[in-house]
């Protein structure tokens, strides 16, 4: 089957760099959902978004999010890391500006805005093999791997 830190690499590749990537947040027994524009950096998933919306106040109040990209599940914590345009951000807005010139072009610089970081915990993805479905996991804080026939 192969250890986690052998599938790792191929699992990233999979993912990619960049996308629109659904978010889902929850907070007082309220969930929601909506594409957003993330780029992926050394294991990490970045997206800005405007600090008075609902997904802001709800990551504030619980971080726990999830992200749905491709065939992949994407658990984790989000955590607001500062301004995109703040210096210490320049990694971020070099990547973002790259894949989504657009979005950096209108909202990167509102007074407003935030950059969320997202920490991976957990990653799983429906695969098939000829026809036949599996499951792959990849838990981030246990550093496993396992795979699930179905």
């Amino acid at each position: 089957m192969g250890s986690f830190d052998e599938k790792l690499p191929a699992l990233w590749k999979k993912i990619g760099t960049h996308g629109i990537m659904t978010l889902s947040t929850c907070s007082e027994n309220r969930v929601t959902s909506r594409p957003m524009s993330m780029v992926v950096i050394d294991g990490r998933f970045y997206c800005q978004t405007d600090q008075t919306y609902l997904k802001y106040r709800q990551i504030l109040e619980n971080p726990n999010v999830a992200v749905c990209h491709k065939n992949f599940s994407i658990e984790g914590t989000c955590q607001c890391i500062g301004n995109p345009l703040e210096s210490k951000n320049d990694f971020f807005i070099h990547v973002f500006k790259k894949y989504f010139y657009g979005s950096y072009k209108a909202y990167s610089d509102l007074h407003n805005e935030r950059l969320l970081e997202i920490i991976p915990t957990l990653i799983y993805s429906w695969n098939y093999k000829l026809t036949k479905p599996y499951m792959e996991y990849f838990d981030l804080v246990n550093f496993t791997y396992h795979r699930e026939e179905k």
